[in-house]
């Protein structure tokens, strides 16, 4: 008889709810968490949109990240056992009573850490990490732009571009407000987009060695302009548009990379080398507590239309979770 679990659902008119779907079962590499809390990503919001299905084989749920206790594990798992405490990375199915992670984009969750943060960690991490240190190759002497600097994203890649020495952070903001958080993060300079002309600002300081931009539209030309001779520009989003008139030239003469990734789609063998690699640079400052995710809000399972509501309008600094234990 096939088990069922509660979900989180997309109805047709996309509004969200709870509902029932089948509890997956473990493959031999996957560990069965019982979720606490998963994270929100615009990839969910796009999702419902249906604009971003799922990889092949990954589950239709809602949600790219979690964090919980580990109720089953498949027989070539080795490294986890029943009861740990772990937050992960996973192609989908965060927002449901299980989900299936494979070993290799899991974290073990530190004693003194809440599920709530655990839960904010691992898509942040993972995306900072591939786009900045492996595929940019920030390195310590250079200048870095960060755009949407109080996403969970722009949250995290301020944290672990301090930590690993950089000492010359730029983030963009839309508020004043966010600017003044960015910068108790550790940037040095902040933007606010909607009353300054970053490309100016960031001209005049001469520009920047790296763009981590998920605003794309005339943001794209804008970077260009502003990048350093050879210069990295990394896009990990399009929210003003994925499709633009560019004059090229620069990129010849100022000799620029530009590159772009995703995590969803990537094979589970990529996911593990990004974890290891994590897990040796930044984890010990995640235990330390010298990086830390920021959490904007927190909202039951049965609260995840509200919690997509807030994404939507904008306001919120760092992430958004839905959470078991929400008041």
């Amino acid at each position: 008889m096939t088990e069922t679990m509660w979900a989180v659902t997309i109805a047709e008119d996309k509004s969200l709810t709870i509902g029932t779907a089948e509890k997956p079962t473990c493959g031999p590499r996957d560990v069965l968490v019982k979720v606490e809390t998963a994270a929100l990503n615009r990839a969910d919001l796009i999702q419902i949109m249906g604009l971003y299905p799922p990889p092949p084989g990954a589950s239709n749920i809602l949600g790219l990240e979690c964090a919980g206790t580990i109720a089953a594990i498949g027989h070539e798992v080795s490294d986890w056992a029943v009861g740990d405490r772990v937050c992960g990375l996973i192609p989908g199915g965060g927002y449901a009573e299980f989900a299936l992670v494979d070993q290799g984009s899991l974290f073990a969750i530190p004693d003194e850490m809440s599920f709530e943060q655990a839960g904010a960690l691992p898509e942040a991490l993972m995306t900072v990490w591939i786009n900045l240190f492996d595929r940019c190759k920030l390195a310590m002497n250079e200048s870095l732009l960060i755009h949407g600097g109080t996403s969970g994203i722009g949250t995290m890649a301020i944290q672990m571009a301090r930590h690993a020495g950089i000492k010359d952070i730029m983030a963009t903001a839309g508020s004043a407000e966010k600017c003044a958080f960015t910068e108790t993060l550790g940037a040095n300079l902040a933007i606010n987009y909607k009353t300054d002309d970053f490309e100016k600002l960031v001209s005049d300081r001469g520009g920047a060695d790296v763009i981590l931009d998920m605003v794309g539209g005339d943001y794209v030309q804008k970077n260009i302009a502003i990048a350093k001779i050879e210069g990295r520009i990394c896009n990990i989003a399009y929210m003003q548009g994925h499709k633009v008139e560019l004059n090229l030239m620069p990129i010849m003469l100022k000799r620029l990379t530009i590159t772009g990734s995703t995590l969803r789609a990537r094979p589970d063998a990529d996911k593990e080398i990004i974890r290891d690699a994590i897990i040796r640079d930044f984890w010990p400052a995640i235990i330390a507590g010298s990086i830390k995710p920021v959490i904007d809000s927190v909202y039951a399972f049965e609260d995840a239309e509200a919690a997509h509501a807030r994404m939507s309008a904008g306001g919120h600094i760092g992430k958004i979770l839905l959470s078991n234990n929400a008041a």
